[in-house]
């Protein structure tokens, strides 16, 4: 049998820190090894598979549409790319919609455009307050966005034009509003910094300093958006509006895609101001097409909210049985169970070895993000393998 392992150290950049598990192949919430070893999956590829792994849907569309047409440069129009743009919009309180392949790209492109609009409309504003804990991209210029001193270290000099301050603190960012300010970038929840919910009305906050100040909000929901947290996009939940929001992971149901979208006064791009190769390409345009119709359709959203409430119930049952757990964070199906010291590791290990995948996102955070339409019986089944884990740590 191949060892996949040993020819992955031989070839990769060792960028990832992998557990020792080769995926082979995924149906709905579950995966195999290439032992054929079955697997509960809670990290649904970073909370990419939205509708779980090969979901119908998804499956259905890519193999017409893989026989139909794959690529066609943005020279041309492409009707899957429409559809889903006109499909995002009409659901959105937003007007105009510009696809990319990944989050990332998504940021960096919400970012241009804020700063265009600095420039055109707020005498050449091109700062861009964001948090600390936050995560927006591992590229240079989202590096710098990002508020997390261990992401900017070995890169610096960094791009200039982001102001780092305390996430939740809507003082924080009055302060660090200047002239040359033209936006607020924020997660509605921290994912990467270990599932940070911000007070109730925090960003309603946020959104009157910036109406206030006449800049603009722009928020990330690379993770929270796509009906992560019970909500088609997460600042439905928080009662506000953005000026731009970008999206990415869930969108594509798995397969690669991006967006960021704007409201009409905010859509200052003028042709050939921004571009992609094969960012809006008709295959992940029909991938993300028949995925948010389905998660339209079927209230999706509404099974997260019931599903991730149960999840949250029993996970409350163990964090008042083991005092190590110091704190149950999370909102919909994007959950993180925190420890009084550094567990994550061994607690992942554990539990890969009888069958359930789990994200460690810190060293003392354990993250659960499922795909979105889980049951009842897959978090019983999840907290039945996790439980035992958590036991053997008071022998």
């Amino acid at each position: 049998m191949t060892n996949w392992q040993a020819l992955e150290k031989k070839y990769f950049m060792t960028t990832f820190k992998r557990m020792p598990l080769t995926l082979d192949q995924g149906q709905g919430a579950r995966v195999w090894d290439e032992q054929g070893k079955e697997y509960l999956d809670f990290t649904a590829g970073w909370g990419v598979n939205s509708l779980g792994h090969c979901h119908p849907a998804v499956v259905g569309a890519v193999s017409l549409q893989v026989r139909t047409l794959i690529q066609a440069s943005n020279q041309f129009y492409t009707i899957p790319q429409i559809k889903l743009a006109e499909l995002l919009v009409g659901n959105s309180c937003l007007d105009r919609v510009f696809f990319c392949n990944s989050g990332v790209e998504a940021t960096e492109g919400a970012v241009k455009l804020a700063r265009r609009y600095g420039k055109l409309h707020l005498d050449g504003a091109f700062r861009i307050i964001t948090t600390f804990n936050s995560f927006h991209g591992r590229t240079l210029s989202m590096i710098a966005a990002t508020g997390q001193a261990a992401h900017q270290e070995l890169y610096v000099p960094l791009p200039d034009g982001f102001v780092n301050v305390e996430y939740n603190n809507v003082s924080a960012i009055k302060e660090a509003t200047s002239p040359d300010t033209c936006a607020v970038m924020l997660e509605p929840i921290q994912g990467e910094g270990g599932v940070n919910i911000p007070a109730d009305d925090y960003l309603k906050e946020v959104r009157a300093w910036c109406d206030e100040k006449g800049i603009l909000l722009i928020l990330d929901e690379v993770q929270t958006g796509i009906g992560r947290i019970g909500t088609l996009f997460g600042h439905v939940s928080f009662g506000v509006e953005p000026d731009i929001m970008a999206l990415g992971k869930g969108l594509g149901g798995g397969v690669p895609l991006g967006a960021f979208l704007a409201k009409e006064k905010a859509a200052v791009f003028a042709p050939g101001e921004h571009g992609s190769t094969f960012g809006g390409n008709p295959l992940a345009c029909a991938a993300g097409y028949a995925t948010l119709k389905y998660l339209i359709e079927e209230d999706i959203p509404g099974k997260v909210r019931e599903t991730g409430a149960y999840l949250m119930s029993e996970l409350t049952k163990l964090k008042s049985k083991y005092d190590f757990i110091t704190e149950l964070r999370g909102k919909g199906l994007l959950i993180a169970l925190q420890f009084d010291r550094e567990l994550s590791d061994s607690v992942v290990r554990a539990c890969l070895d009888r069958g359930l995948l789990l994200n460690p996102v810190k060293p003392n955070a354990v993250r659960f993000v499922p795909p979105l339409n889980i049951t009842k019986n897959d978090v019983d089944e999840a907290v039945g393998i996790l439980e035992p884990v958590l036991a053997e740590l008071v022998k």
